[in-house]
């Protein structure tokens, strides 16, 4: 079982009323729960835990993990309102503005975390879960807790505007990438984390040296690019699509390369940063497939494993 542990929200989407009117249409979302989906429809095993509202949008949101194929036996279900997330559209490119003071996800603690679990094949976190505390200082528990039972992959999404304490915030990320075996980035993630105008090689080699041995950077329609701790870097071009929204995207790609390392027995080589050539490039050119699709169409919808070419 793939294990993802993080946030779960509504995104408000812009749209239009029946009679023509600006309005904004609630989608359920959040980058964990986007990951925990695509790991569902694709056909791995994965089971999510996070705090879920018990309000209408609460049930939505597990309901469509449901619907998904995603176990929610590990899911708590405080009397808290859910975070919301309000869109903003730009040449298909997404801004956020979270509403989340007091919710049912920010303010998960230690206390709601699920007990030690055997079968692990690896687990997930990521988000705006890992922005402020308590329920970020929780996720970061529970994955320094679980070091060693599991391979563990993070992307941190980088969201510095959201975070109430840029430092904490940058502290707690690191020692996240120090429990971590891989990280993925996109391009402004590294950036932000390795600052200033040197070669991406060297600002990768700086994430690794934390320790993972694993990096995957995304970089939009330049496609994704994979560095090993043993020196390998592997690229792939991203696949050609008619994009109407980034929304998920990232996602995505998250779900498509767990699955392709479960599916191949890959995963405890991935945390090892042991992958060959091959095995690498068909991971990154699989998860780049199925993000693909989820550009393709409004909103965080990942693609079913029955959508894909044969």
């Amino acid at each position: 079982m793939i294990l993802c542990s993080g946030e779960a929200l509504i995104d408000m989407l812009p749209g239009q009323t029946a009679d023509g009117a600006l309005a904004h249409v609630p989608h359920c979302g959040g980058a964990v729960f986007n990951t925990a989906i695509g790991l569902g429809r694709l056909g791995a095993p994965v089971s999510f835990f996070s705090a879920i509202s018990t309000d209408g949008f609460g049930d939505m949101l597990r309901q469509a993990l449901e619907a998904s194929d995603v176990d929610t036996s590990l899911v708590v279900r405080p009397d808290r309102l859910t975070t919301l997330a309000m869109v903003h559209l730009k040449d298909g490119h997404a801004n956020y503005s979270f509403y989340d003071e007091n919710s049912a996800g920010a303010m998960l603690t230690s206390e709601d975390l699920p007990p030690l679990l055997p079968h692990l094949d690896a687990l997930f976190f990521g988000g705006i879960s890992l922005c402020n505390a308590p329920a970020a200082d929780s996720y970061l528990a529970f994955a320094e807790r679980v070091k060693g039972q599991a391979p563990i992959m993070i992307d941190p999404n980088v969201r510095p505007g959201f975070a109430k304490d840029e430092t904490a915030y940058r502290n707690r990320l690191t020692r996240f990438l120090g429990v971590a075996q891989i990280v993925k980035l996109s391009d402004e993630d590294l950036n932000w984390f390795v600052p200033g105008d040197i070669p991406l090689e060297d600002k990768a080699n700086r994430i690794l040296e934390h320790g993972p041995s694993l990096l995957l950077l995304t970089k939009g329609s330049e496609g994704a690019v994979a560095f090993q701790r043993n020196g390998d870097t592997i690229s792939v071009a991203a696949q050609k699509a008619d994009v109407i929204d980034t929304v998920g995207a990232g996602d995505t790609f998250n779900s498509g390369f767990l699955t392709a390392l479960h599916e191949r027995s890959l995963i405890p080589s991935a945390a090892k940063g042991a992958l060959s050539g091959t095995d690498l490039t068909d991971c990154l050119s699989f998860a780049a497939q199925v993000a693909a699709i989820t550009v393709s169409r409004k909103g965080a919808n990942p693609p079913w494993r029955s959508e894909l070419p044969n």
